[in-house]
């Protein structure tokens, strides 16, 4: 006779979470569908404890460099992009470049955060010749550039392998990748919201390439427009089974939609209380990543904040200057000291750290 498979209830998924164990992703929905926020915050801030032990809460300091706004690919929740031809399409020249990220040095900065659109004019060239000019200039400088997106593209009109790519861009200065793109790794989704952008599979063979060639990268989650609870799980799942596979994340972000201005209408935009579940819910499954970054750009100080209590260990980044999710009509710019106040004011303890997540 077959074994009886109990459903999950907080009791079955708390003791898994309290002996360092694995939760499925049957527990996972559950926990978005019937755990409470207290609930969620006591096996999330379990989980981050295993993960990351103490009060330590990380930030770093660096500039999001949007080199050029032109793009062809015309995802439907983005607001920051010009297609090719554009009379407000630009692409910033190498001079203005050199200067932002001497400008982000002289302010305490360690990280460009360099990304922009898919540019039907910029070929492998132009990356290995900017990357060069920043590095030889700026040789302290952490390049954490270009999603996943943004690569493939390279690849592609360059015309070479996606690892002849990347091995390049990192002999020219590439540190690490940004999971922009990822938004929902799920191809139905995708299609719908990005139709012309990689699919789930391209995004995450780009990201094992990297860590093949030792370039390490985030991962990010875009929800609260079309998605499903089931298809967010699926999303963590295919990243959970990635870092199993080849360790190419260091931190998991999540954020919500900024519908404003953008080509992609929702009836309501997700709630704070949607915000802190889905961060608890990451923690908790994500048992292979250590770091969970707020998104203080969506969320503003206070649920950043309160994202504290809910498993997340890292502020993210005090961003010199910011264009994309600004686009969309938010802006949460803090500073340093604005980081650290909201850090100290939820009993935690405030350190700087570099792209790498060490300590500063």
């Amino acid at each position: 006779m077959a074994a009886t498979v109990s459903s999950p209830s907080i009791e079955s998924i708390s003791e898994k979470v309290f002996a360092k164990g694995r939760i499925s992703s049957e527990d996972a929905l559950w926990l978005y569908q019937n755990a409470s926020l207290l609930e969620l915050a006591v096996l999330a801030n379990e989980r981050r404890q295993q993960k990351v032990p103490g009060r330590v809460v990380s930030y770093v300091i660096g500039r999001i460099l949007n080199y050029t706004n032109v793009c062809w690919v015309r995802c439907k929740f983005c607001a920051f992009y010009r297609t090719p031809g554009h009379d407000e399409g630009y692409l910033l020249s190498d001079e203005e470049i050199l200067d932002k990220v001497r400008d982000t040095v002289d302010k305490g900065g360690v990280e460009i955060l360099f990304q922009g659109g898919l540019n039907p004019k910029l070929k492998i060239d132009y990356f290995e010749n900017i990357f060069r000019k920043i590095h030889e200039q700026f040789p302290g400088v952490i390049l954490h550039a270009l999603s996943p997106a943004e690569i493939i593209y390279v690849a592609h009109i360059s015309r070479l392998s996606l690892p002849d790519t990347l091995q390049r861009l990192k002999d020219a200065g590439l540190h690490s990748i940004p999971g922009a793109g990822g938004e929902i790794l799920v191809d139905r989704v995708r299609k719908i919201i990005a139709p012309y952008k990689d699919t789930t599979d391209e995004w995450l063979a780009c990201m094992r390439a990297a860590s093949q060639l030792g370039i390490r990268s985030t991962a990010s989650m875009m929800f609260g427009h079309v998605e499903t609870l089931e298809d967010r799980i699926e999303h963590l799942g295919r990243i959970r089974d990635l870092q199993d596979e080849c360790q190419p994340f260091r931190a998991f972000i999540a954020w919500n939609f900024q519908p404003e201005d953008t080509n992609l209408p929702i009836p309501v935009k997700a709630s704070a209380a949607d915000y802190l579940r889905t961060v608890a819910v990451a923690r908790i499954f994500l048992d292979n990543i250590d770091n969970l970054q707020v998104s203080i750009l969506t969320q503003g100080p206070k649920i950043a904040q309160a994202a504290l209590n809910y498993g997340a260990n890292d502020m993210g980044s005090v961003m010199i200057e910011e264009n994309v999710v600004s686009a969309a009509g938010n802006k949460f710019i803090l500073n340093a000291d604005e980081f650290e106040r909201l850090i100290k004011g939820a009993q935690y303890e405030p350190r700087r750290r570099n792209t790498r997540y060490e300590l500063i």
